[in-house]
């Protein structure tokens, strides 16, 4: 059976990490240190720049898919800003202390279809943040009548990771010096047919709410 040069290279990072594992003094591995808890209520103001959080109905979610989110994530933050001008982004950051083995991120590629949307695009881009670019994914994406584009992108400890070969690498890193990997998986939509207006108008939103945060809590969010 042939094997593609990813399936090599995340086989080999894999298993850099189960050595790397066995390597750690036992004395480590039994007192493992999980970074700092962040309080996704505290660090994320609900006022700034021309943006404020307003109230709005809590929409249905999938049985199935809460309790998965239940399961991979200690804190769930969802609300939804407007801007001066009317213009509306939906926040959602999703919180895992611990994100070693199956309590990985819950991606909107997989519960999004699980709500009954049909995902049209995917890909990778370049977002500038205003301190430095990430790595993150454009997705578009509807419900009937309804056209939800969005971005997106994963936190693991500290780092910006998008792909599977990145995040075992960072596991690695971290599994050296006896780290808990926590978890973010940080999301901003909005309902708007017009897919390239909706994405400038999230990308303003992530560079006015970076602006406005401490630079803690800005690398937790971002990775910078």
């Amino acid at each position: 059976m042939n094997l593609s040069r990813r399936q090599i290279c995340l086989g080999t990072v894999a298993a850099a990490t189960a050595v790397a594992y066995r390597m750690i003094p036992a004395e480590r591995k039994d007192n493992k240190k999980a970074l700092p808890s962040i309080d996704l209520e505290q660090i994320v103001p609900t006022q700034f720049g021309q943006w404020r959080m307003v109230e709005a109905p809590v929409q249905a979610v999938n049985p199935q898919t809460q309790a998965i989110l239940d399961r991979l994530y200690s804190q769930i933050l969802a609300r939804t800003y407007v801007h001066q001008n009317g213009y509306a982004i939906m926040l959602s950051l999703a919180y895992g202390a611990d994100q070693r083995g199956s309590l990985e991120a819950h991606k909107p590629e997989v519960c999004y279809p699980a709500q009954g949307f049909t995902v049209d695009s995917t890909e990778v881009s370049a977002l500038d943040t205003g301190f430095g670019q990430i790595s993150a994914k454009r997705l578009a994406t509807h419900l009937g009548s309804r056209h939800e584009p969005l971005i997106y992108w994963f936190t693991l400890g500290s780092h910006n990771v998008q792909s599977r070969l990145s995040k075992r690498i960072v596991e690695l890193k971290m599994a050296i010096t006896g780290q808990i990997p926590d978890g973010l998986l940080f999301r901003v939509s909005s309902i708007d047919k017009d897919t390239p207006h909706a994405w400038e108008r999230q990308a303003e939103f992530v560079r006015d709410l970076m602006a406005h945060v401490t630079p803690d809590a800005r690398t937790r969010l971002t990775g910078l």
